[in-house]
């Protein structure tokens, strides 16, 4: 059975790469920068310095806590490590490498032991793997479990909802035998008993690839899913492949799920079994502005000028351009971003695409409510975002708002509606953040 969900949109797929078309290679770069924050947590910490030689799959950056580490992705010369903007406004370290052509890889690419859970999860942190389908957090926490009796099913996503993105499309495809490998993994060091493949029902080859597994193992079971719009956020396709409802302040292991994109899993097999850490990323390139769409296999650390020009370069001047799609993604300063771990996609768009509507009243006619998959009330938070009042805020949940821009999809106002909810999260945490400072005055004068 194909469960459906409250609200969501349903936006032009405009996924016409057909995935039977071959996947195209990206050739070495001359020179990459390889950002040391490239996924939710601490940055890494460089471990070269200028004139070093590196080589493919070698270790050059690595912290402590929420961390894992960056591979060089050619071989070559290190040319300098300083600050490069990032597409969120902040600044962050970066290590540039000038590559020699040989693409020699580095002695430690060796398949890395692994006999229990401990060393399983060791091996994804060596890894360098984050979530790849688009969010960047780093895999091995998910994986390490306290007790893992809690894991009822792990929910692998295939949804790949967003407009134009076809990368984990053809990761079903094209890498099927890794996707099995990853759930004999899953199976043997977690205990997994239920491993559930959520693919919206657009993607018949997908499904059918899967499928094909499913007959391999009783474990696992595909659940094709209706083409919507946000159908791949965390919360949804668990709703929509379990009937379980994720309460707010928790997470999927609360509810016995663990939830893990498809193309995250291949790469964990693929390192398992050849010990070549995360270097490479499959990726979208599409958009109006692209002259020859593609579906591009190129080194972290590429810069997106030299794949858009792989890609054709651009059949019009793009007006602008981002990382992922466009219901989620983000507009990027500079032609010279580099492709990152999670990046799935980059589009390029012309003026007529990239030019928003402008802003009028709210009508107060329920679209926005109507369409959220988590049944949030829009209004309700620009008006108490408005007050300045964190406790009004609070009571409207909008901590729980996915940004995913549903709302704003629907909106006849064209209002900027996840823009101040963004505003609104940052209003709530000040107050949550000053309550707790009371609490703890209150506490130390008793």
């Amino acid at each position: 059975m194909a469960f459906s969900f409250f609200g969501g949109v349903h936006p032009n797929e405009n996924k016409w790469y057909a995935c039977d078309k071959e996947t195209q290679v990206f050739p070495e770069p001359d020179v990459l920068v390889i950002p040391m924050s490239q996924h939710i947590g601490a940055p890494c910490k460089p471990l070269v310095k200028k004139g070093d030689l590196v080589t493919v799959g070698q270790k050059i950056g690595d912290n402590q806590g929420l961390c894992v580490p960056v591979h060089a992705s050619v071989s070559g010369t290190v040319k300098k490590i300083d600050t490069m903007a990032n597409s969120n406004g902040g600044t962050m370290t970066a290590i540039t490498i000038e590559s020699d052509g040989e693409m020699r890889p580095h002695e430690s690419v060796v398949p890395p032991t692994v006999t229990n859970y401990e060393e399983f999860v060791a091996a994804v942190r060596a890894s360098g793997i984050v979530g790849l389908g688009g969010a960047g957090f780093p895999t091995f926490v998910k994986l390490s479990v306290k007790d893992l009796s809690k894991v009822e099913e792990v929910v692998l996503n295939g949804a790949e909802c967003e407009p134009y993105i076809t990368a984990d499309t053809l990761t079903m495809t094209d890498r099927a035998d890794d996707i099995f490998e990853g759930i004999q993994l899953l199976e043997k060091y977690l205990g997994v008993k239920k491993v559930i493949i959520g693919i919206e029902d657009n993607k018949p080859q997908a499904i059918k690839a899967m499928q094909e597994l499913s007959k391999k193992d009783s474990a696992i079971v595909v659940k094709p899913m209706p083409a919507a719009y946000p159908q791949g956020g965390e919360k949804v396709l668990i709703y929509n492949t379990t009937r379980k409802v994720v309460p707010e302040g928790k997470l999927p292991l609360d509810v016995g799920c663990i939830v893990m994109n498809v193309t995250t899993l291949a790469c964990i097999a693929e390192y398992v079994r050849t010990g070549m850490p995360l270097v490479e990323k499959c990726l979208t390139v599409d958009g109006s502005a692209v002259a020859t769409p593609k579906n591009v296999i190129a080194p972290i650390g590429t810069s997106m000028k030299d794949v858009f020009d792989f890609c054709g370069g651009f059949k019009e001047e793009p007006r602008k351009v981002m990382y992922g799609g466009p219901m989620m993604g983000i507009a990027v300063p500079s032609l010279e971003e580099p492709i990152l771990k999670n990046t799935n996609a980059i589009l390029a768009f012309n003026k007529k695409d990239a030019t928003l509507p402008d802003e009028t009243p709210c009508i107060r006619c329920g679209n926005c409510i109507n369409h959220c998959p988590l049944s949030l009330n829009p209004p309700a938070i620009a008006k108490a975002l408005a007050s300045g009042d964190g406790a009004e805020i609070a009571k409207t949940k909008v901590n729980i708002c996915m940004e995913c821009g549903a709302c704003v999809f629907v909106c006849p106002a064209h209002r900027m509606i996840v823009h101040r909810n963004k505003l609104a999260k940052a209003e709530l945490r000040a107050y949550q953040t000053k309550l707790a400072e009371q609490k703890k005055k209150e506490e130390e004068n008793k």
